[in-house]
C-alpha cells in the first residue's frame, strides 16, 4: 500500500470480491484521466498569452501576477471594479504556478445566501440541517491540493469573515454538523470591488481578515484608465465572435474608434465584450461604425467630447500617464501640505484615514509622526 497499490485482498479471497474491487479500481482510474484531460482543456480554453495588456498600467499588474504565480502557498487579495477581470488574473496565478495540476475552484461569496455560505465553504454532514440528505464537501475540500478563489470576499458578514479567518489561520475545519477536524492544503486567492479599508472604518469588514489576506495585492485599474487596452480588446472580441457566429471579422471606422475610447465603459471589459457579441450577433456589416454603437448613449453612461477625457480640472495628456505614480504623488503632497498629518491629508485627498493609510503601505511611502 506504502509503494502505490490501490487497495489488497486477503487469501482465500471471494471471486465476486475481487470483481467488484477490479471494477471500482478501473472507474477510479478512468475518472482521475477524465479530470486530468478537463483540467488540460481548460488550461488550453484560458489562453493567458492573448491576455490584451497594452497600457503600462495592466502590463504592470500582470507582470506583478506572474511573480506571485511562482509562489505555492501565499494568499492573495484582487481589488477593481466590477467586470475588470479578476477571475482572469486568479486563474493566471494557478495556471502558472506550482499549483496548476491541482484544482481551481470559484465561489461567489456575494451570490449566495449568508445562511448557506458555511455549508458552501466547508460542506455538511447528512441530516445537518433540512434538505441535506447526503454528506456533501465544501469549496475548501474540493479545491485541496489547488486554489480557492474568493470571489466578492467583502459580501461575507461578519459572523462567516469570522469563520474564514479561522480556517485561513489554522488550515483545518469541520463540516456543518460534523465533529471530524478536516485539514487541507489550499492557496487562497480572494477579490473584491469594495472599498475594504473603508469597510473596515465603517466596522462592516475585519480588520485581521483583511491582513490575512492581504498578503499579495493586486489592482486591477478600471478600462477607463488604461484606455490603449480598448481597441485590442475591441478588435480581439470580434475576431471571437465573429468566429463562434460564422461571420466575417469587421473594420473597425475612424468615428467607431473614438467612440469605443471616449465612452466610459462603467461596466469594464465585461460591458465592452458584451456590447461587440450583441453588435456582431445582430448586425450584417462589413465595418463597425459609430452608429452601431449608439445605443450606448441611452444608457445614461457619460461620454467624453473629445479624443482625450478629462476629468474635473485635471487633463490626460495624448503620451498617457502611470496611474499609481500619480496617486503616490499626490499622497505625498497631501502629507507635505499637512505637514504629516494623516487625517487632514485624508481629508485633502477625500478619503478616510483607513484607506489612506492602506495606500501609504501599498506605494511604500514612509509615514511621518503627526
Amino acid at each position: 500500500m506504502k509503494a502505490g497499490a490501490r487497495n489488497y485482498i486477503a487469501k482465500p479471497f471471494n471471486t465476486d470480491e475481487l470483481r467488484l474491487l477490479i471494477a471500482e479500481t478501473l472507474e477510479t482510474v478512468r475518472l482521475r484521466r477524465e479530470v486530468q484531460l478537463l483540467r488540460t482543456a481548460q488550461m488550453e480554453k484560458i489562453d493567458f498569452d492573448s491576455i490584451v495588456a497594452e497600457s503600462q498600467s495592466f502590463k504592470k499588474v500582470i507582470r506583478l501576477a506572474e511573480r506571485i504565480a511562482g509562489s505555492e502557498t501565499t494568499t492573495v487579495l484582487i481589488e477593481g471594479e466590477s467586470g475588470t477581470g479578476k477571475e482572469i488574473l486568479a486563474q493566471l496565478i494557478h495556471y502558472r504556478g506550482i499549483r496548476r495540476d491541482g484544482p481551481f475552484v470559484a465561489i461567489n461569496c456575494g451570490a449566495i445566501s449568508k445562511e448557506l455560505v458555511e455549508a458552501e465553504l466547508f460542506g455538511h454532514e447528512k441530516g445537518a440541517f433540512t434538505g441535506a440528505q447526503q454528506a456533501r464537501p465544501g469549496k475548501f475540500e474540493s479545491a485541496n491540493s489547488g486554489t480557492l478563489f474568493l470571489d466578492e470576499v467583502g459580501e461575507l458578514t461578519l459572523e462567516n469573515q469570522i469563520k474564514l479567518l479561522r480556517v485561513l489561520e489554522e488550515r483545518s475545519f469541520y463540516r456543518v454538523g460534523g465533529n471530524k477536524n478536516i485539514q487541507v492544503d489550499v492557496r487562497i486567492v480572494a477579490a473584491t470591488n469594495k472599498d475594504l479599508p473603508g469597510a473596515i472604518e465603517s466596522g462592516s469588514f475585519r480588520e485581521d481578515l483583511f491582513y490575512r489576506l492581504n498578503v499579495a495585492a493586486l489592482y486591477i485599474p478600471p478600462l477607463r484608465e488604461r484606455r490603449d487596452d480598448i481597441i485590442p480588446l475591441a478588435r480581439q472580441f470580434l475576431q471571437e465572435f465573429c468566429g463562434a457566429f460564422g461571420k466575417a471579422v469587421p473594420k473597425i471606422e475612424a468615428e467607431a474608434e473614438k467612440f469605443l475610447l471616449t465612452y466610459d465603459w462603467k461596466g469594464n471589459v465585461r460591458e465592452l465584450r458584451n456590447t461587440l457579441e450583441r453588435i456582431v450577433l445582430l448586425e450584417e456589416t462589413e465595418t463597425l461604425t459609430a452608429d452601431h454603437l449608439a445605443f450606448l448613449s441611452l444608457r445614461g453612461t457619460p461620454r467624453h467630447s473629445g479624443a482625450v477625457p478629462t476629468a474635473g480640472p485635471f487633463s490626460l495628456p495624448p503620451e498617457g500617464i502611470i496611474l499609481d505614480e500619480v496617486n503616490r504623488d499626490l499622497i505625498e503632497q497631501a502629507l507635505e501640505q499637512t505637514g504629516g498629518n494623516q487625517v487632514r491629508a485624508a481629508k485633502l485627498l477625500g478619503l478616510t484615514r483607513g484607506t489612506l493609510r492602506y495606500r501609504l503601505e501599498k506605494y511604500e511611502i514612509k509615514e511621518e509622526p503627526e
